[in-house]
């Protein structure tokens, strides 16, 4: 050990680019970029099938209770009656998982062999022999289970599986990126796109053996071979009897510390390390490549590499590299666990939101995201009055404190347990940084795969009706609503305080309030104030949403998304959710320069604009806005911003129900100067065909006898390899061309406005 921690940086230097192994052949994990042959001639295993079947043990294990199913609309919260349902309050905070999970211990082999047969007599007819014992059947436990496949340089494919009675009753696929965190599906090799679909419809209904022997997808071989080995290994896990003679999926596992610091790949046998490869990553989550390598990083591989392969996940950290190493040991944790085929995580794998501790000034929410019971993503949001993210517009002192609260958190890998104020909070912002860090611990919980008993947190939540009239502040204690606060929004968007409400407003509010008490959502609305009677009703939906253990279906925030384009423009939608409800909505008909037309729209559209707005808002819901009516005289650019919210709506599910690069649809994006406007075809979500326009100062298409040679050839180009069915020439990553300066130059501006329509036209 002592020889390992005075290594020279010379040494270091030698040794950085070499993987240490244990009598095991070096690990091929080179920092490639991902290309269409890799994809296609894939080095990672040809089929899934090929991991053992589990040998059965004598004794199953005792079966866990199956992970509850989050209800698939955020409005499904159960309503309360006059006092909601009294359910056993829970007592025990989710328990912070063990930096380092025990090896599952191993089970005894089976040792039932068939009966000997009996010796056959020489007679004229043989003796009968004994019937052989059979084996049992393996058991597969109903539940949700996440896996990855072999690791590469580029990240790993996963699974999210539900499996019932023995068959993928749901699965959600994963493409990663280095940080083990699932892409956006338009960022992937462009022959991934089709076959997130292809394969999930596969894969549906299979059992083990079934999915094994589904066929990759062509073009997309990799990923589609990554994602049946995830599924076969998701299986492996739900297994009732583990199996007796593996600790571990044979394979190449990934790792990263929750900070980002460094990426571990951990190769293993069925029982034990074979090798480790440590990588350091960027600031924006890359691999550094290892010729760009410092000769302090150099060293710290080569220092931190060989105590890992030694000692693993319990290794102490490295004289001189306390800070590498303990970054090093917890990507080493995490690999070992996307390795480990007992995996004891009391967490499920995903993506959790939730609230701290409601105020009459806001709250605070977090957006998080788990993987083996540690948290590797966080957001944190401060939101106003009306439940709606601040931004930069929130105190200063919050606003500074977002970033180091961040840090903390993820240093930490998890809520900080015992939280303290005037130890772990952000000075000048310590109520923020206790809301953000209770936040964090309630989206743990939310995680749990035994669920905490109640369908409530205890504490204060806030609730606004999604046309902001009323704002609550509803106490919650064992799933009982035991106080509420109720308040009024004046016209200037901001709460009347009590001292100023009329004797009318008094009155109101204390009925409406002791109706809440009495009947929860199912109140009595008062006489001539039924609109108001509505709003709070909405409002206390919305905080016993905001209450609710239970993970939405939608992710709380501002979506922005368009309708169909056409040779005059298109339609703009950004729509602001909580809880699956429409809280705030911007309609607007934009130019092909992709501005706000405002009174130079149609006159109808203008006049259908206000009108849709408040339609929508009361409409609500993502299926309530396509009942809405259509305007009269503004009948396309009403069908066109119902479907620019439902785009919307798209971005913001929490699990895809169509995971796709591309909306299916019509889509316009500009340069940068405004002067090109490409029109790109969606369809089967690939972008195959595209029109060029060129535009004047004013935003008006130009007529070809306006046109330069320069622009002429490159409309031509990029008009003429369009395919009308497969990927288009330029649908994918695309760069500037041309046979002379001036196309190049133009190009260029071509390039920058087809990469904004794909924007547009992205999930």
């Amino acid at each position: 050990m002592k020889k390992l921690i005075s290594l020279t940086v010379s040494a270091a230097l030698l040794l950085a680019p070499f993987v240490y192994t244990i009598n095991a052949p070096a690990l091929n994990l080179k920092v490639d970029a991902v290309s269409a042959a890799s994809e296609e001639a894939p080095a990672a295993p040809a089929k899934p099938a090929a991991t053992p079947k589990p040998k059965p043990t004598p004794k199953a294990t005792e079966k866990p209770k199956p992970t509850a199913k989050p209800t698939a609309k955020p409005a499904a919260t159960p309503k309360p009656t006059a006092k909601p349902v009294a359910t056993p309050k829970a007592t025990a905070k989710p328990a912070a998982t063990p930096k380092t999970t025990a090896k599952p211990a191993a089970t005894a082999k089976a040792t039932a062999k068939p009966a000997n047969t009996a010796k056959p007599v020489a007679t004229a007819k043989p003796v009968a022999t004994e019937k052989p014992v059979t084996v049992k059947e393996a058991v597969y436990q109903d539940g949700v289970y996440v896996a990855y496949g072999n690791a590469y340089s580029k990240g790993t494919e996963g699974a999210k599986v539900t499996i019932k009675d023995g068959k993928i009753a749901d699965i959600e696929l994963m493409r990663t990126s280095p940080k083990i965190i699932d892409k956006n599906a338009r960022d992937n090799y462009s022959g991934v796109w089709a076959a997130y679909g292809l394969m999930k419809e596969r894969l549906l209904g299979k059992t083990r053996d079934g999915a094994a022997a589904v066929d990759a997808v062509s073009g997309a071989t990799r990923s589609s071979n990554g994602w049946k080995l995830s599924v076969d290994r998701a299986f492996e896990r739900s297994l009732e009897v583990k199996p007796a003679d593996a600790t571990y999926f044979p394979g190449d596992h990934m790792g990263v510390d929750p900070e980002g610091k460094y990426a571990v790949f951990a190769s293993y046998d069925a029982n034990k390390l074979t090798a480790v490869k440590l990588y350091p990553l960027t600031a924006a989550g890359d691999f550094v490549d290892e010729k760009a390598y410092t000769p302090e990083q150099a060293a710290a591989i080569a220092a931190i590499t060989p105590v890992l392969l030694a000692q693993g996940s319990s290794a102490q950290p490295v004289a001189g590299y306390e800070a590498d190493s303990k970054a090093a040991i917890n990507a080493f944790w995490d690999a070992e666990q996307n390795a480990t085929i007992n995996n004891t995580s009391a967490y499920t794998d995903g993506f959790y939101s939730s609230y701290g501790t409601a105020r009459s000034v806001g709250v605070e929410r977090a957006d998080v995201i788990i993987r083996n019971g540690k948290l590797v993503d966080v957001k944190l949001y401060r939101l106003g009055t009306n439940l709606i993210d601040r931004g930069a517009t929130a105190y200063a002192e919050v606003v500074k404190a977002n970033a180091p609260m961040t840090a903390k958190l993820l240093a930490n890998g998890s809520y900080i347990a015992n939280y303290n104020e005037k130890v772990d909070g952000i000075s000048g912002a310590t109520e923020s940084s206790h809301g953000w860090n209770q936040a964090v611990e309630r989206a743990f919980e939310k995680a749990l795969k035994v669920p905490a008993e109640g369908q409530y947190f205890d504490g204060r939540f806030a609730g606004v009706d999604n046309a902001s009239k009323i704002f609550l502040l509803v106490d919650v204690a064992a799933d009982e609503v035991t106080g509420v606060k109720l308040s009024f929004f004046g016209t200037d968007g901001k709460l009347i305080a009590d001292d100023k409400l009329t004797p009318e407003q008094k009155t109101l509010a204390g009925q409406l309030t002791a109706s809440m008490l009495a009947k929860g959502v199912d109140m009595d609305y008062v006489n001539g104030q039924e609109t108001l009677s509505a709003a709070a009703k909405a409002a206390l939906i919305d905080a016993l949403a905001n209450a609710s253990k239970v993970q939405g279906a939608y992710k709380d925030g501002t979506f922005t998304a368009y309708g169909d384009a056409y040779d005059k423009g298109t339609n703009k939608a950004e729509v602001t959710l909580r809880n699956g409800k429409i809280v705030n909505v911007a309609l607007s008909r934009v130019g092909m320069n992709m501005e706000d037309l405002g009174k130079g729209a149609y006159a109808e559209v203008q006049k259908a604009i206000p009108q849709l707005t408040s339609s929508f808002l009361a409409a609500g819901t993502r299926e309530g806005v396509q009942e809405v009516d259509a305007i009269s005289g503004a009948t396309n650019s009403s069908k066109a911003l119902k479907t620019a919210v439902d785009r919307a709506y798209g971005k913001a599910e929490v699990v895809e129900a169509n995971k796709a690069a591309y909306f299916d649809g019509i889509f316009i994006g500009v340069s940068t100067d405004k002067s090109v406007n490409v029109m790109v075809y969606v369809k089967n979500g690939i972008p195959v065909d595209m029109v060029l326009y060129f535009l004047d100062y004013a935003g008006k298409v130009k007529g070809l006898n306006q046109l330069t040679d320069a622009e002429k050839a490159v409309k031509a180009e990029i008009e003429t390899t369009s395919s009308g069915s497969g990927l288009h020439k330029y649908g994918y990553r695309p760069a500037a061309f041309g046979a002379n300066d001036d196309e190049k130059a133009v190009s260029a501006k071509v390039v920058e406005a087809i990469k904004a329509a794909l924007e547009t036209a992205g999930k």
